[in-house]
């Protein structure tokens, strides 16, 4: 990837955002990604699989072999329909699954189709997840705030991966998506940096737990990404600038985050990964 998109045109979108108004529009590998049946005959649920991250995850397991269900929002289903056509194109099955994952029942029975529409479960990426940088300060986050981040990032995680765990078996792989905000938390993103460094110890946690049932756990970290969220929840003269103060001097695209999830959900490349988190930031430490 070059530098050529590093400045980006001011734009704004209200939550939580769509793919086609996008300029310039993401890269999530559609073209670029080829499999090597990495994850050939597996069975995955990605959250938020519809747009940014997600979609490039779901199109890169595709493409390794994996049949996939994606969740999300159901005002989002323009974007779920363009990712699913991109799984099937790989000859793979698709199941979409609409709903709002805040609340219990809809995020528990979001796996329970997931299993019944795919046969199984061997993988779980848990990438939904939310922030509004639209602020200046602490005193500024409301309580309704508050509650979508922390339930749209925390809880329905849990709730997720509970459901899950009752379908996952001995080789199976959860791949959490954390972020550089866990380790450099941006002021505008006080309650949104909070859960993802929440999520890195739930991922170690979990890991310590799950390994005598054979299961790995592990997360990614994101850096900043070029997906729906930047201009749904930014103000418009930061997406100008979105990225540019990595070392790489740009912000990345989803399919460059899509070859992590890869290689932690394989159990060929990732066979003996459990309980890390691997940034893919741009030059950012994350740690």
């Amino acid at each position: 990837m070059s530098d050529e998109n590093a400045v980006r045109p001011a734009q704004q979108q209200e939550p939580p955002g769509l793919t086609a108004p996008m300029d310039p529009q993401p890269d999530h590998g559609e073209h670029s990604y080829t499999g090597h049946g990495l994850l050939a005959g597996r069975r995955a649920l990605v959250t938020g699989g519809d747009s940014g991250i997600g979609r490039a995850v779901a199109i890169a397991f595709a493409r390794e072999g994996a049949d996939v269900a994606i969740s999300y929002l159901p005002e989002e289903d323009e974007d779920a329909q363009e990712t699913a056509r991109w799984v099937r194109e790989a000859g793979r099955t698709c199941v979409l699954v609409p709903g709002d994952l805040r609340d219990e029942q809809t995020a528990r029975g979001t796996v329970r189709t997931a299993v019944d529409g795919l046969g199984g479960l061997d993988l779980l990426v848990n990438n939904a997840g939310f922030q509004m940088a639209r602020r200046d300060s602490l005193a500024d986050v409301t309580t309704d705030d508050l509650d979508r981040v922390m339930k749209t990032n925390l809880y329905a995680l849990f709730w997720v991966t509970q459901e899950a765990l009752e379908h996952l078996g001995d080789g199976s792989s959860i791949v959490n998506c954390t972020s550089i905000q866990a380790y450099q938390p941006s002021q505008s993103l006080v309650d949104y940096a909070s859960t993802k460094a929440a999520i890195n110890n739930i991922t170690v946690n979990l890991a310590a737990e799950l390994g005598e049932r054979g299961i790995r756990v592990n997360a990614v970290a994101p850096g900043p990404i070029w997906t729906p969220l930047q201009p749904a929840t930014q103000p418009p003269e930061k997406v100008e600038v979105f990225g540019q103060d990595t070392p790489l001097g740009r912000a990345g695209e989803p399919a460059e985050v899509a070859h992590a999830f890869v290689f932690l959900a394989s159990s060929t490349t990732g066979s003996y990964v459990s309980g890390t988190v691997l940034g893919v930031t741009g030059g950012k430490p994350v740690f």
